[in-house]
């Protein structure tokens, strides 16, 4: 289960230009593009929520506990009280109830054909404490990309990323059921770095940007090694928004928009560099590719553990402390 998920607002921001003509804001971006209201994100939030108090509702553990030894938690919620922490430490329903409103699960999805799965299980969380963690990292993050950037891109952005977490989780993870947002989230994220870099033009103090979120990446794929946290889907999503963030988040160069106020000879005439066209068509071609294999892959029921045999690494090192399962 994804529980591990940023909790950082690690995005640029906009800065003012002081009198001096000093930026007071060292992820400034000199741009007077429009900014819009963010109304997805919010959305995405509460239906979150919703689907998690249904999830709750259905789970019904007062009625339904009955393989578990201890009594449910918080039985003041009535139906809506959580399953014994034995079973579930997260403050949240079973694993029958995940998996019945649409969990991934390898079988099911190769098997049964259930490839609906793959974006089902992203707006189910497996707890109260995955649930507000993956949504104030969605708050975080995503509110300030679509003030930027607007819904449509970033609704993307959200939902083919979360698909491609989905995919890569199930190449590795075939023995257990997977929920969250994180792969979603961490596309967000990746998005946010393949547009500091496509739009490197238009930054000041880039070194500064570029190495915090770069931090930020590292510490929390760097989380998603403990046990039960699906690190396949964090980074499924993050490789998918990333490529996404070349051809959806691209910025016209420092100076255009300012320019067209001014006169013929002293506009900056190409509204983009030439690296950041270079770029989104190699990002198209590897997004394709990517997904076209994986797909292939998933539903011809391929282990990618098969393929690659110390990849398993990426999602749990075991220790001495712990050991990792499948």
């Amino acid at each position: 289960m994804s529980n591990q998920d940023l909790e950082r607002g690690g995005t640029k921001a906009r800065g003012n230009q002081n009198p001096h003509g000093n930026y007071t804001n060292p992820y400034y971006v000199e741009t007077s593009e429009h900014q819009w209201t963010s109304w997805l994100i919010p959305m995405f939030v509460v239906a979150n929520i919703a689907v998690f108090i249904v999830a709750m509702y259905v789970n019904n553990c007062p009625r339904n506990n009955l393989k578990f030894e201890g009594a449910c938690v918080a039985k003041f919620l009535g139906r809506l009280s959580f399953q014994p922490l034995k079973e579930n430490p997260l403050f949240g329903p079973s694993s029958s109830t995940l998996e019945k409103l649409g969990a991934l699960e390898w079988e099911k999805v190769v098997h049964g054909k259930q490839g609906w799965r793959l974006i089902t299980c992203i707006w189910l969380h497996a707890g109260v404490i995955h649930l507000l963690a993956n949504m104030l990292s969605l708050v975080f993050i995503g509110i300030r990309l679509e003030q930027q950037f607007g819904f449509g891109r970033v609704g993307l952005i959200y939902l083919i990323s979360g698909l491609g977490g989905s995919i890569l989780s199930s190449l590795f993870i075939q023995s257990n059921i997977s929920v969250g947002a994180s792969g979603a989230l961490f596309g967000l994220l990746g998005a946010m770095l393949s547009e500091l870099l496509t739009n490197w033009t238009i930054y000041t103090n880039k070194a500064a940007a570029l190495f915090t979120l770069i931090i930020i990446i590292a510490i929390n794929l760097a989380v998603g090694i403990l046990p039960h946290v699906d690190n396949f889907a964090h980074i499924g999503g993050f490789i998918s928004g990333f490529l996404l963030g070349f051809i959806l988040l691209i910025r016209p160069q420092f100076g255009y928009l300012e320019g067209r106020h001014l006169p013929a000879t002293a506009r900056v005439k190409s509204k983009h560099k030439a690296y950041q066209y270079i770029l989104l068509l190699v990002a198209v071609v590897l997004l394709i590719v990517w997904f076209t294999v994986g797909l292939v892959m998933l539903f011809k029921g391929e282990n990618g553990s098969k393929h690659c045999s110390w990849c398993h690494y990426l999602s749990c090192v075991p220790t001495s402390k712990w050991k990792c399962g499948n």
